[in-house]
């Protein structure tokens, strides 16, 4: 329902997440989709950069690439289709979005775990959830969580009806764990 041609004047993927992900990069989108951020990062990171698409549902999946045949960045997006407790990404990443989707995840310590484990040194990661689904204090709970994993909060996005943070992956307490 939200994924329809009005919402490129809400969340403009070349415009939120321009000043973190350039030419060249391996971007992840968890959670998808149907590839609205997946085509957007396509384009940021150019013909020597990578996108993984990664759903799990098969269905989402097909339409992004549907979609990136149609924007002419197939050749940069890889779809992935996960499993609910598995994330199966073992290629190391430079960035890492998660959309309106950590909510979502049953086991969320198994996820930071995941996404830190192909998350490089220094990688980013950019979790956005829902203001009208998840409460400010259920959102800080998620942060508190990233953070057991080494993930230092740097900054927050003005993104429409949600709240924000950045994370950095601290290489020094990622080589600990």
């Amino acid at each position: 329902m939200f994924d329809n041609s009005l919402r490129r004047f809400f969340h403009r993927p070349e415009k939120i997440f321009g000043s973190y992900v350039a030419e060249g990069m391996t971007v992840l989108d968890v959670g998808c989709g149907m590839g609205f951020f997946s085509i957007g990062f396509a384009k940021l990171v150019g013909s020597k950069g990578h996108v993984i698409a990664a759903d799990v549902q098969q269905k989402m999946l097909t339409t992004v690439k549907r979609r990136a045949e149609k924007a002419g960045v197939s050749d940069r997006i890889r779809t992935h289709r996960c499993e609910p407790n598995n994330l199966g990404i073992e290629t190391p990443v430079d960035f890492v979005l998660a959309f309106w989707m950590v909510h979502e995840v049953r086991d969320t310590n198994l996820f930071f775990h995941q996404i830190c484990s192909c998350l490089k040194a220094h990688g980013k990661i950019i979790i956005i959830e829902p203001r009208f689904h998840v409460s400010s204090r259920r959102f800080q709970d998620i942060l508190v969580l990233a953070k057991q994993y080494g993930l230092k909060e740097c900054g927050s996005l003005s993104v429409c009806f949600s709240w924000s943070a950045i994370l950095d992956k601290d290489s020094l307490r990622s080589r600990i764990s």
